[in-house]
């Protein structure tokens, strides 16, 4: 899996680093996402998948490498 953010379209509603931490933060001055680990290990692909699902603005794709 291959993680890529669109940092343009995020909202900072912060979800996805609710839900996976280990792979999205935010930036402290704007609360934009920023991206820790763009390939997942399998233990975590499945918050991935959530926190994409549940992006408010859909800033998270998904694609397999």
């Amino acid at each position: 899996m291959k993680v890529i953010v669109d940092q343009d379209a995020c909202a900072g509603s912060g979800q996805c680093v609710l839900i996976a931490p280990g792979v999205f933060d935010q930036r402290d001055e704007d609360g934009i996402v920023t991206l820790l680990h763009d390939s997942p290990e399998p233990g975590l692909q499945e918050d991935v998948r959530e926190a994409a699902r549940i992006c408010p603005a859909l800033a998270i794709t998904l694609t397999t490498p």
